[in-house]
């Protein structure tokens, strides 16, 4: 997996691994273009990889789309983060009523004899007004799914997983993985 992300790399080795995927890191620095979706951005990113004759790996781009703001931070969540981190997104969301979100995963992958393909998936929810939980990375300590009292920061990584924008987005990428590389050795 191309990720310098190690939060990321442990929930998609948790999910995979049990599916009989071998999962390694692939520390390859990737510049992320700028760009108005989630599937560009991993568009543009399988297509430098191979460009540099690098085969046979998985990444992937998630972002909070907050409804207050216009669907920032979006693509640019990790540079948000780094920057502002769940403090300044608390801020900028001060007295606002609609404090709806979601938060978006788009997996692409390039892998010989299968090909390139790319998966999203969302998750509801809302910004709480106030960081909880200790779990997770990113955002998680305040963003809510729809139907849950817990923030993912607060939810062990199993429960995470089944209902995240990445669980979802990498049970999606399992199966279609699963489909093209039927009797594949992986």
């Amino acid at each position: 997996m191309v990720t310098s992300n190690q939060g990321k790399l442990k929930e998609f080795r948790h999910a995979l691994e049990p599916l009989g995927f071998r999962l390694h890191h692939l520390p390859e620095d990737v510049d992320e273009i700028q760009a108005d979706t989630l599937e560009e951005v991993v568009e543009a990113c399988v297509r430098d990889l191979r460009a540099r004759g690098i085969r046979d790996f998985v990444l992937d781009d998630s972002g909070l789309f907050v409804n207050a703001l216009g669907g920032f931070p979006g693509v640019y969540s990790s540079y948000v983060f780094k920057t502002l981190g769940s403090e300044g997104i608390l801020k900028l969301l001060e007295g606002q009523k609609d404090r709806r979100a979601s938060f978006r995963c788009c997996i692409g992958c390039s892998v010989d004899g299968v090909g390139e393909f790319n998966v999203s998936q969302d998750v509801e929810g809302k910004i709480i007004g106030e960081k909880r939980g200790s779990g997770g990375f990113g955002f998680d300590p305040i963003f809510m799914p729809d139907g849950f009292v817990e923030t993912f920061a607060e939810m062990p990584i199993d429960a995470k997983n089944r209902i995240s924008h990445r669980g979802k987005a990498i049970k999606s990428f399992a199966s279609t993985l699963s489909e093209r590389t039927a009797g594949v050795d992986r």
